[in-house]
Parts: structure tokens; C-alpha cells; sequence
């Protein structure tokens, strides 16, 4: 038989194990609340400071005009600038006359932020007379800036009736530089009254780091200009914006990542060179039509943009384009495209 002390002890001892096993789980138990507590809060830490990538090849959907994009994308090159004088409205009115999908146009800004359909930011002496009525020389044409213009002395330049040296077949006719509201205004009242089918837009923004704060504003202040303008005219949905410049096309991703971007090439430094220089794949690649091969087209699909050459003005070559597989062509003469079946037959 076991003494009454010692029963008594051996309790005591049991009860005190008990209530530090007790006590340990206690801790085990807040030490895991704590450890789901500050897993789940750096989770949504990490998903606030990194969201979620909007490029294209994730995210088609967000990239607005993209859903809609033609079967061809027959472009009017600053409206048909092998028809009438460029980037004017006679110009842009005439493009719809043929099969076009988007038209194509310039723009700069001018001293009263304004946004102007214009090539340079100043007045090309091929094209422009000044005031008093006097052709614009090579050696003043840099000094028409419009960026010191207001769009008051904007309008006192004549930019149509002198033609074109090198379209010979572009009718000369009074015309000024328009403001890119009433460019797309009188464009939808076209259309409205017609009723054509709707175009998209394809807006370049002319500009250059050595040009900043000279012929136009730093990238990302013109790049709100323009949005905001395209905002306001409600068509935001049928836009693309291109650039030479990488610049303006990252701002305008910064403002608004839902817009489509294309990326303007003219150099021969490789497509590999041209994407690492923007940062991220566009929705677009635009290239001179002579730097199309096969390798090009095969390598603009794989990384799912779509191809759309510039500046196609001969039959042969935009045959040779369409065979090759792009996707679209810019061209001067929308005209002699839709003579051509190899196109039409892609715009049904």
C-alpha cells in the first residue's frame, strides 16, 4: 500500500506537469496566430506595392482599341497625303472615300497647349507659306516654331496651296494646320452623316529628346495633353498612339496603361535592340516596311503584337507586305489600295 503522502505528491507533481503542458500549447497556439497574423498582412503588402503586370500578352482584354482590331488594317497616311494637302482636315475626309480603317496623323502642341495636326513642329518649307503670302524657306521653316505659336498665328499660315513637290498627284487647295479636336469632329460628323463605318485613330507624337522644352513639351506633359483631349472627345476607346520617341509612349502607359502603343522603328538596330529600348512589348510594331522579312514577322507574332508597316505607296510592295503576313500598312495612297484584291478581300 502506497502512504496518503506520497498519493498527495504524486498529484501535485501530475497537476503541475499538466498545467505547463497546458501552458506550453498556449504559447504554441499564439505563436501560430502571430505567424498567420504577419504572413497574411506581408501578402497583401506584396500584392498593394507590386499589382499585377497589364501588358498585352496578359491582359488583351484591358487594351481597348485592341478588341476591336480590324481583320487589315488599311491606314490613311496623314489622311491621304498622296490625294490633298497633309494632315488636313480636306485630307482626312477624302481617306474615308476608300476602305481605310484608321486614320493615320501627326501632332504637336502649341504655346497655348493646344494640340495641332502637324508633321514637324514647325512649318516645312515644301508645303508652307507664311503670312504676307511668301513660301517658307529651308533656312525659316526651323524658326516657324509652333511651340511659340499660338493657335491664332497658327492659322495665318497656308500649308495647301503650293502641293506637294514630291506627290505630284496631291490637288493643291487653301489649308491650314487644325486643332486635333476638330480634325476628329468634323471626321465623326462625317461619318455620322454618311454612315460610314467608324475609324480608329492612329496618333503619333512628334518629339525628341533634343527638342524638350524647344519644340515641344517634356514627354510626359504632352503625353497628358493628349489624353486628356482624347478623353474628352470620348475616344479613347478607338485610339492607338505611336512614337519614334520610347518616351511618350512609356508616359502614356504611366497615365494610362489600357491605351494601345505602338512602337515607331526606323533604325537598322534589330528588333531585339528596338523592345529593350522601350521597356515592354507594345501592342504594335511599326517598322519601315524595307526592314520586313520573314524573321521580323515571325518574331513580331511570337511575342503577340501586331506588324503594321509604313509608308506603302507602290502596288508591288504592298503585295509583297501582305504575302509576308502583316497585319496592316500605312500608306499615302488608300486609293491604289483598294484597287488591289490581295487587300480588300482581307478587309471583308
Amino acid at each position: 500500500m502506497v502512504p496518503l503522502k506520497s498519493d498527495s505528491s504524486s498529484s501535485k507533481i501530475s497537476l503541475k506537469r499538466s498545467s505547463i503542458n497546458l501552458l506550453s500549447a498556449g504559447f504554441k497556439l499564439k505563436a501560430m496566430i502571430l505567424m498567420f497574423a504577419v504572413f497574411s498582412f506581408s501578402a497583401c503588402s506584396s500584392d498593394e506595392s507590386q499589382p499585377e503586370s497589364t501588358t498585352e500578352s496578359h491582359h488583351p482584354e484591358m487594351h481597348r482599341a485592341m478588341n476591336n482590331f480590324p481583320n487589315f488594317d488599311l491606314q490613311g497616311h496623314r489622311g491621304a497625303r498622296g490625294l490633298l494637302p497633309e494632315n488636313t482636315i480636306p485630307s482626312l475626309l477624302i481617306a474615308l472615300d476608300y476602305p481605310i480603317t484608321t486614320l493615320e496623323f501627326d501632332v504637336v502642341v502649341s504655346a497655348d497647349s493646344q494640340i495641332v495636326l502637324s508633321h514637324e513642329p514647325w512649318f516645312h518649307h515644301h508645303i508652307s507659306t507664311d503670312p504676307d503670302g511668301n513660301a517658307v524657306t529651308p533656312e525659316e521653316a526651323p524658326n516657324h516654331n509652333i511651340f511659340r505659336m499660338t493657335y491664332e498665328e497658327i492659322i495665318r499660315f497656308d500649308v495647301g496651296k503650293r502641293g506637294h513637290v514630291n506627290f505630284p498627284e496631291q490637288q493643291p487647295m487653301e489649308a491650314v494646320k487644325p486643332l486635333m479636336k476638330d480634325a476628329i469632329r468634323a471626321v465623326e460628323e462625317h461619318i455620322s452623316e454618311t454612315g460610314r463605318a467608324q475609324v480608329f485613330y492612329n496618333i503619333e507624337t512628334k518629339s525628341r529628346p533634343e527638342w524638350d522644352n524647344v519644340y515641344h513639351p517634356e514627354p510626359t506633359h504632352f503625353a497628358q495633353l493628349l489624353y486628356n483631349e482624347l478623353r474628352e472627345l470620348e475616344m479613347l476607346d478607338r485610339v492607338f498612339i505611336q512614337s519614334f520617341d520610347v518616351r511618350t509612349l512609356q508616359a502614356m502607359r504611366e497615365i494610362d496603361d489600357t491605351i494601345p502603343l505602338v512602337l515607331l522603328v526606323e533604325n537598322r538596330q534589330g528588333y531585339d535592340w528596338n523592345i529593350e529600348q522601350l521597356g515592354f512589348i507594345p501592342q504594335i510594331y511599326s517598322p519601315s516596311f524595307t526592314l520586313i522579312d520573314e524573321n521580323t514577322v515571325e518574331r513580331v507574332k511570337s511575342d503577340g503584337m501586331k506588324l503594321v508597316p509604313w509608308t506603302l505607296n507602290e502596288k508591288d510592295d504592298m503585295r509583297r507586305l501582305v504575302e509576308l503576313g502583316v497585319d496592316g500598312i500605312i500608306t499615302d495612297y488608300p486609293n491604289r489600295a483598294a484597287e488591289m484584291d490581295e487587300i480588300t478581300s482581307r478587309l471583308e
